[in-house]
């Protein structure tokens, strides 16, 4: 199997189609799973650069917009249902591409995870009113400091997050259990889209431009007016559509490609693939060349 990970913009939906039709020509039958945090969310489509109508008539996709904007989902949730549809597709003798950049989710439908449970709802509700009152700094001091040393002080889901943990005296990620391995549960081609810094600045802008005039702000607004649960407000650029500013949810987008990035830089066994200057179509022959020479994160490596 596949699985292509890289940051934002990077086009890793249009490459994924793409290689799928060349593993099609090679009498291969390939099929999707979507490793997106937001992506799961019906009604946060634009948002999340879901696969449009024509990407999923090319390549079927899973774990798209199966859940209502109101609903909290968990990377637990998500491990559940992607290895379901992996081990079944690859009995049924089909060639799953796992494709996203949320690092977590990638990472829980490749490898054996130690997930950490939910916490009690009182508790979210806690840390909840606490970033909303006073923000993520406020949050983020709380964390104990070697927790804090490994959460940017903006980033308002994971400090939310660790800070539920540490109320309940659960350790976060990072701290003391495994949280990525390269012993993954079946042999895979971990491929990674990087483009140069100018090249990724404008994509996102131009992906951020074209959000914005496929109507991304009133998205926003009807998946507020919906309910739209913590994780669900975790859309990027949604705060910063929803106050009207392109500029800074473009800078938001840098942000997560940088982090998105370093997630991947630590992640073992993946083969960067720089696609500056190439289209879609080179960067999933490029990927294809990665197949044809085995997979390096095999059951067992590592």
């Amino acid at each position: 199997m596949i699985a292509i990970f890289g940051p934002t913009a990077a086009g890793k939906t249009a490459v994924a189609v793409e290689l799928a039709d060349l593993l099609r020509a090679r009498g291969e039958r390939p099929i999707a799973v979507s490793c997106d945090a937001i992506q799961v969310y019906r009604g946060l489509e634009v948002l999340s650069g879901a696969p449009d109508a024509a990407e999923r008539e090319r390549l079927e996709h899973e774990l798209v917009g199966i859940v209502d904007v109101d609903e909290e989902f968990s990377a637990g949730r998500f491990a559940e249902l992607a290895r379901g549809i992996i081990d079944a597709a690859l009995v049924a003798g089909r060639t799953p591409i796992v494709v996203g950049g949320t690092g977590l989710y990638m990472r829980a439908a490749l490898a054996d995870l130690d997930l950490r449970p939910p916490v009690p709802a009182a508790v979210r509700a806690e840390v909840e009113a606490l970033v909303a009152a006073r923000g993520p700094a406020a949050a983020h001091a709380e964390l104990e400091p070697d927790v804090a040393a490994r959460i940017h002080r903006n980033d308002r889901k994971r400090i939310a997050r660790a800070l539920e943990l540490q109320r309940v005296g659960i350790d976060p990620p990072g701290r003391g259990r495994r949280l990525w391995t390269a012993r993954l549960r079946h042999p895979t081609v971990l491929a990674g889209i990087v483009a140069d810094r100018t090249e990724l600045a404008e994509r996102i802008d131009r992906r951020v431009e074209a959000m914005v005039a496929a109507g991304a702000a009133a998205e926003a607004r009807a998946a507020l007016a919906a309910g739209a649960s913590r994780t669900a407000r975790a859309a990027l650029g949604l705060e910063e559509l929803l106050a009207g500013d392109a500029a800074a949810a473009k800078a938001a987008h840098r942000r997560y490609a940088r982090r998105q990035v370093g997630w991947m830089r630590r992640m073992a066994g993946v083969e960067t693939i720089d696609r500056s200057g190439r289209s879609d179509r080179e960067t999933a022959a490029a990927i294809l060349a990665l197949l044809d020479r085995g997979p390096g994160g095999a059951p067992g490596a590592g």
